[in-house]
């Protein structure tokens, strides 16, 4: 029998790493001591990167402003790979994938779960209220009603509500 997919849904946000390392603690390393290698999981890490025009709106979309949108997302994207790869090499996991996909993190992660027939997606929890999910839309409540796979919500922990980040994460920029 193949291994389980288990695909984590990443932005550049603390509590999307905070769901990686969850899912670091509570599933790939809980249930075996040993390598990764020989784990029942195979692990998956999705990151959704936004189209520049999209990201701006089109009625503000100069070619100027597009390109240095698109820099800033690309550059944005190799951010969340290099933390995400070094999140896991603290963990001494080493990630058979990571995968950088254009579009609406919704469309982005409900594909990757079928792409890789996941029986599991691992998102954070922004914790926006009521009013600015109305307005903003809950991706993560999106996910619940459209994938065909368990999804699991990581909320924040206090700590990271306080500090604005994890402590035991080494910072991208260092």
């Amino acid at each position: 029998m193949g291994k389980a997919v288990v695909v984590v849904g990443m932005d550049d946000s603390d509590i999307s790493y905070h769901a990686l390392e969850w899912t670091l603690q509570h599933l790939i390393l809980s249930e075996s001591a040993s390598a990764f290698d020989n784990s029942t999981f195979k692990l998956v890490i999705v990151h959704a990167r936004l189209n520049a025009v999209n990201a701006i709106g089109i009625a503000g979309a100069t070619p100027d402003l597009v390109s240095g949108v698109d820099t800033y997302l690309e550059e944005t994207a190799s951010k969340v790979k290099e933390k995400a790869r070094r999140i896991c090499s603290a963990y001494m996991i080493h990630t058979e994938e990571i995968e950088v996909k254009e579009g609406d993190p919704r469309r982005v992660l409900c594909e990757a779960v079928e792409k890789h027939n996941a029986s599991m997606l691992v998102v954070g929890s922004h914790g926006h209220g009521a009013l600015k999910r109305i307005f903003l839309g809950s991706v993560s409540d999106y996910l619940v009603h459209h994938v065909k796979c368990t999804v699991i919500i990581v909320k924040q922990s206090e700590k990271i509500k306080r500090s604005g980040s994890t402590s035991s994460t080494p910072k991208a920029s260092e």
